[in-house]
């Protein structure tokens, strides 16, 4: 496991805290002319449609899990779509190495990431809830995000009404009662897509039929398969998309008959097949009131009639020893250890953290995730089709549907090919986002961080097999985190039927803005942060080859370190881990690449030197995410080699960071 006693023996021995409240973090990322609304009173930076709705002035604001008594004071505001902490001196962060996001700054949080808020009354800690009244004599707040950032305020100088009326504001906003008070709705930014075409929404008839013929290239095997429209106005049912693919053998009659049975409404669905034709299928279980099985039965027969040799797929029950609750429950003991509230606790966990984290289970459930993915492939790679059950199946079948396909298609491993496999996986197979994420408040909470716990999984492939995914774990970590920006369609919905009713409301129509369009959040020199400098480009045809098969031991898995420790700066390794390994083989892939231009003579010497970037040689262990300003560079050209055979040097991008 990558977090050892190391880290804590270092933090014992040395001057390891890091500051997150240097006097220079105040600042947002500057904004262009068309991402800014208006500047308030208070230098909060407004999106366009973002609205300030009160602020309290003299608050301090606490380093994360610190024993320092002293805090940095400034303005804490609220708006419609975040949290706001703005420092009372005026310095930037110009040089400050870190990711940069167009749409809040590094002291913002948006309000849809807030996961728990505790306040101190006379020195006793409770939990502040929707509905619940705040008292006038509270002394401080400790807040809890999803993507387990914390942070700590103290009223002690504030106003009395400026608390409490703040705190009423975060309540009302972090926690709507409807959806239509996301700030999507009020996001009023013109949107002009950059999404690359490659990847696919599976939203219209043609993705899904490019699917079916790039897996079945075999036009014999695949007639066993058809693609139905039965389901276009969403009558058959409301989780699934427009367009589904279904044994060619039932007719769509047979379908609305049969998925009356059925929890969700959800029939056997085409998620992938073999070159042989034996086909990965996810459905639904059968409502808990029926005892007949004849319905199950006859949709099992139809799956065996679209194999090729006719033999009967195998089962795999997904709800015997998981589900939502499980993972609910088990994330939440785990969260516990990764949001500390202060140094104390911390040292106190740290006595017995291995013990501690396995008594969550989390590790436990990324484990058997990836062992059912195992036995899933291993029964179609022998060539039988499989079937993947599980309560409405929308949530588990998403999480092993989508690492089977990791595990046998290399397309997958692609940055847009693994865009295209969440789209049609999770967004158009119907996973409940805006309920598992609890971007809604409701009395009866269905949260459950299912997608993070699929995160973990692809996050240990990519630990095992470092050279087979063209995207890093910084990748998907920002993926994380950009689940909780109330702005994009991609996860504040619960089914495409939800997305096509608010894109077509007669009176205020949504925009539709895909989280996929990463455009929209950063800069070109963040993005390619996103690719993994070991991987080649290379066929991605389904090889014997090409099927990786991971370790699925509790002992194989390790912590995501950088996802879920990154916001506790006694952890922060200066100058080293993982990253420094990353960095230099980025730089090797440039040596390589600059050979390529040598040998190819595709540039001349003036156009190298034009292409020069910055390299940070100095970055920390949690980079880019940490708070760690710039050191010692050094400049190099740097060459996209995945772009040297079809574009010019000049419109050639960087794999490092930032252009001189």
């Amino acid at each position: 496991m990558p977090i050892t006693h190391a880290f804590t023996m270092e933090s014992k021995s040395c001057n390891n805290f890091i500051s997150y409240v240097g006097l220079e973090e105040h600042e947002m990322q500057p904004l262009g002319s068309s991402r800014r609304n208006s500047l308030s009173e208070n230098s909060v930076k407004l999106l366009p449609g973002e609205i300030l709705v009160t602020s309290a002035q003299s608050v301090l604001m606490f380093s994360p899990v610190s024993d320092l008594k002293q805090g940095t004071s400034g303005n804490l505001s609220v708006t419609n779509f975040k949290l706001s902490f703005v420092t009372t001196d005026d310095t930037n962060e110009d040089d400050v190495v870190r990711q940069q996001n167009h749409l809040y700054g590094y002291m913002d949080t948006c309000l849809t990431n807030i996961e728990d808020i505790y306040i101190t009354v006379n020195d006793k800690k409770r939990r502040l809830v929707p509905g619940n009244t705040v008292p006038s004599k509270v002394k401080g707040i400790f807040i809890i995000c999803k993507n387990l950032r914390t942070w700590s305020f103290s009223f002690k100088f504030s106003p009395i009404k400026h608390r409490i009326t703040l705190l009423t504001a975060l309540l009302h906003h972090a926690f709507p009662s409807r959806h239509h008070l996301l700030f999507a709705y009020d996001y009023t930014e013109a949107y002009y897509s950059s999404l690359d075409k490659a990847v696919r929404l599976f939203r219209d008839i043609s993705d899904w039929h490019n699917e079916l013929e790039r897996t079945i290239s075999n036009e014999k095997l695949r007639k066993f398969w058809r693609l139905s429209t039965v389901n276009v106005d969403f009558k058959l049912c409301r989780s699934l998309s427009r367009y589904i693919i279904v044994p060619a053998s039932i007719t769509d009659s047979q379908l609305m008959d049969a998925v009356k049975h059925f929890q969700g409404n959800r029939p056997p669905v085409w998620s992938w097949s073999s070159a042989h034709g034996a086909a990965l299928v996810k459905m639904s279980e059968l409502s808990p009131l029926i005892t007949n099985r004849m319905q199950e039965n006859i949709l099992f027969e139809n799956v065996r009639k679209s194999h090729p040799q006719k033999r009967a797929p195998f089962v795999l029950e997904l709800n015997k020893e998981i589900n939502i609750k499980l993972i609910a429950a088990s994330f939440s003991k785990f969260a516990s250890l990764c949001s500390p509230e202060n140094i104390r606790q911390f040292w106190l966990q740290d006595n017995s953290f291995y013990s501690l984290v396995e008594n969550t289970k989390w590790l436990k459930h990324i484990s058997y995730c990836l062992q059912k993915a195992v036995e899933a492939c291993e029964h179609l790679h022998l060539g039988s089709s499989v079937i993947l059950q599980e309560g409405a199946g929308a949530d588990i079948c998403c999480v092993i549907s989508s690492l089977v396909q990791l595990l046998l298609d290399p397309y997958f491993r692609t940055i847009n090919g693994f865009q295209s496999l969440l789209q049609k996986e999770w967004i158009a197979g119907g996973h409940p986002f805006c309920d598992r994420l609890g971007h809604i408040a409701k009395r009866k909470s269905e949260k459950s961080p299912v997608f993070l716990l699929y995160l973990d999984c692809v996050w240990q492939l990519c630990q095992q097999f470092p050279a087979e995914f063209e995207f890093t774990e910084t990748y998907l970590t920002t993926l994380w985190d950009a689940a909780h920006v109330s702005i994009f369609d991609t996860f504040i919905f619960n089914c495409e039927k939800d997305r096509v009713a608010a894109a077509t409301e007669p009176n205020k129509p949504l925009v539709l803005r895909s989280v996929w369009d990463w455009r929209e959040q950063f800069s070109e020199q963040d993005i390619l942060l996103f690719y993994n400098p070991l991987y080649s480009s290379r066929e991605t045809n389904v090889t014997e080859k090409s099927i990786i098969k991971p370790q699925y031991n509790v002992v194989s898995i390790e912590l995501w370190v950088q996802c879920y420790f990154r916001w506790i700066p006694p952890l922060e390794i200066r100058n080293g881990g993982q990253n420094h390994i990353e960095l230099y083989a980025r730089l090797l892939r440039n040596n390589v690449n600059q050979l390529k231009i040598s040998i190819n003579k595709n540039c001349d010497s003036s156009v190298v030197k034009t292409n020069s970037y910055t390299v940070q040689m100095n970055i920390d262990s949690f980079y880019p995410f940490s708070n760690k300003k710039t050191g010692n560079t050094v400049s190099t050209p740097i060459i996209n080699s995945s772009m040297l055979a079809t574009e010019s040097l000049l419109d050639a991008q960087s794999l490092i960071t930032a252009c001189d």
